[in-house]
């Protein structure tokens, strides 16, 4: 997941298709708008330690999960106005939509700290290499940028959001291009791999749970796609031109992960790995190899300026879905659902931050920078997933308890591909809570307690104490 596309504003699949109100696109540009919002360098270094195993660990998660939230969430967007908010109120209940509706921004909460320690070791590279596993460093670095991006969004400026496309050349596919072609430059000279590249090493080696951990990491990378599915209706043959975009995206998708991954593996052995800093560290090494570490903060600035303009886009999005919905529905205390002068959810941003601060904080007191980092991502995957299992349930109720409601696009298989979305989303939650083995001989107890407390303490119990507190004045709050 890198950068969320723009929130649904309304769905056309369930209106008259006339060339008066649909501005359409073509099936390919629909792959490349796909292919911008899912795809990333961050979790390449995650998966560089399995080198060639990458492959199976990039593949599995794409056709379980990636694939029936693509197809389940274009049919719930051709029908149904609203977003998943709207899908799991009409297919579930409200309560459950607005479980669904707060876990999505709810995730955020722990995306941020694990972004912007990205970003933190990113930008060591361009000041001090030292830096990278600073504790203190990356909890600065999250705290100014996050308060930096509220003062921004704050302040309601527009055209933030034109900054994910050009991340999307800038900080991902030159970047990921350029590592790719040095690291073949790299074995070309007769370097030798830092992770063996035989047959033997395409499936990851078993040693319990504990040795396929990290996969739950590409569900999160993977995440989104029910921000996408709003633009089939803008599709002219939405039947056959979706899976013809959504299979050309995931082609796109996984070539972007996998290559900069093998890279790395083949230019950092796997235990000098930072799972913050493995993309500057492969370019340090093998710009090294070419006389040419002049180049590194050249990367390291492409990288984080491209991470920044994701994170702003992502302020503004989910929280104000959040508010939208809390304004019908009095979800929310009046306090959080003010706007500020230029009509941004400034109050919602700042509690967030505050929040925020607390978690970076643990970076600087959490010895090992890439265990934190781990964490955060977990704690940011169970949330998110929580939404999608209500997104499977909702999917095969309305299509059992509306059959004849009007769809722009309706999945094949449905059941099926949301039993199987269902349960490798179930799977990945649950497995998340086992330490993974990478990380050495640290306290399981301390593990569990800071993943289950972040996950199952914010994507229930919070929401959960809203609901039930929740007055009838809170419908009330003036704009």
């Amino acid at each position: 997941m890198d950068v969320p596309a723009t929130e649904p504003v309304g769905d056309k699949g369930a209106k008259p298709r006339t060339a008066r109100n649909i501005q359409y696109i073509s099936w390919v540009a629909l792959a490349l708008m796909t292919t911008s919002s899912v795809a990333s360098l961050r979790p390449s270094p995650t998966m560089a330690v399995y080198g060639l195993a990458s492959i199976f660990l990039y593949i599995v998660p794409a056709i379980v999960f990636l694939l029936p939230t693509a197809l389940v969430s274009a049919e719930l967007a051709s029908g149904w106005e609203g977003g998943v908010y709207k899908w799991v109120s009409e297919g579930i209940n409200k309560p459950a939509g607005f479980l669904a509706v707060w876990c999505q921004f709810a995730m955020t909460i722990f995306y941020y700290p694990s972004l912007l320690g990205f970003v933190a070791s990113t930008l060591a590279y361009v000041i001090n290499p030292d830096l990278a596993s600073s504790g203190v460093w990356t909890a600065i670095v999250i705290m100014v940028c996050y308060w930096t991006g509220v003062w921004v969004s704050s302040r309601g400026t527009g055209g933030v959001a034109g900054l994910a496309s050009g991340g999307l050349i800038i900080g991902t596919l030159i970047p990921g291009a350029l590592l790719v072609i040095l690291g073949i430059a790299f074995l070309g000279q007769g370097n030798e791999s830092a992770a063996p590249m035989t047959a033997d090493n395409l499936i990851p080696a078993w040693a319990g749970l504990s040795s396929l951990v990290l996969i739950v990491n590409n569900f999160l990378s993977y995440s989104g796609m029910e921000m996408n599915a709003v633009h089939v209706g803008s599709l002219k043959q939405p039947g056959r031109e979706f899976p013809k975009a959504m299979f050309l995206a995931m082609g796109l998708v996984l070539l972007i992960f996998i290559l900069p991954a093998l890279a790395i593996s083949w230019i950092v052995p796997a235990e000098q790995l930072s799972l913050t800093a493995g993309v500057m560290q492969a370019f340090d090494a093998v710009f090294a190899a070419f006389d040419s570490q002049w180049l590194t903060p050249i990367l390291g600035v492409m990288l984080v300026a491209a991470s920044l303009g994701g994170m702003l886009t992502w302020l503004a999005g989910p929280s104000k879905g959040l508010l939208l919905i809390s304004r019908q529905e009095g979800y929310l205390p009046p306090f959080l659902q003010r706007l500020n002068k230029h009509g941004v959810q400034q109050n919602i941003l700042v509690t967030q931050g505050l929040i925020t601060t607390v978690i970076a904080l643990a970076y600087a007191f959490i010895p090992d920078v890439s265990s934190a980092y781990w964490i955060f991502s977990v704690i940011t995957t169970q949330v998110y997933l929580i939404m999608y299992l209500l997104m499977f349930v909702a999917a095969v109720r309305l299509r059992r308890s509306h059959p004849e409601h009007p769809r722009g696009y309706r999945a094949p298989m449905l059941t099926g591909l949301c039993g199987v979305g269902f349960a490798a989303s179930l799977a990945a939650l649950l497995i998340g809570f086992v330490p993974p083995s990478q990380f050495g001989s640290g306290s399981v107890g301390v593990y569990l307690a800071v993943v289950a407390g972040g996950a199952l303490g914010l994507g229930l119990l919070v929401p959960f104490l809203f609901y039930k507190l929740r007055k009838p004045s809170w419908k009330e709050v003036p704009a």
